[in-house]
């Protein structure tokens, strides 16, 4: 291929993506989708809910006395991945065997954070059911990057099957 054909064909791309540039700033000002102002068009009152959260309040001492922990196990599968259930067995987390009524981040052989070895107190159900919601927001600052779990019966049935480990 000469010059004079390879500048013609540069040419005709730079033109063709021009022309297709020049179109859509022209589009962009015929159809304009942007606000029209501070104030809506239609506005539609709504009764204030008061800030209830969507998951109605449950006394969590009544779901634990009816936890499951055959349910426990199965959703414990999600926990698997960093946990391990056996005596001393680190992973990427601590061993949870006997977790229910030990001191927080007391596990012999693992690492904690900062944040867990200040969190303190003792894992009770309570405790535990807090911290299983949203690990993130009890203990700010965790290395668990877990979201927790949103069910508070997925969490009761959890905690019921821990503590069912060590008898």
């Amino acid at each position: 291929m000469d010059t004079m054909t390879s500048t013609k064909t540069v040419a005709a791309l730079c033109g063709a993506l021009l022309v297709f540039l020049l179109a859509k700033w022209v589009a962009e000002g015929v159809y304009h989708t942007g606000g029209h102002g501070d104030s809506a068009g239609y506005v539609i009152a709504v009764e204030d809910s008061g800030g209830a959260s969507d998951e109605p309040e449950v006394d969590f001492s009544q779901v634990m006395a009816e936890a499951d922990p055959e349910k426990g196990a199965k959703v414990f599968k999600k926990c698997q991945a960093c946990h391990k259930v056996e005596p001393g067995v680190n992973a990427t987390g601590p061993s949870l065997y006997g977790v229910v009524g030990r001191q927080v981040a007391t596990e012999a052989g693992f690492g904690y954070s900062d944040a867990m070895k200040a969190h303190g107190g003792e894992w009770t159900p309570e405790a535990l059911n807090e911290f299983l919601h949203k690990p993130s927001a009890a203990a700010p600052g965790t290395a668990m990057s877990f979201a927790g779990l949103p069910k508070i019966g997925d969490r009761a049935d959890v905690i019921a099957y821990l503590d069912s480990l060590d008898n």
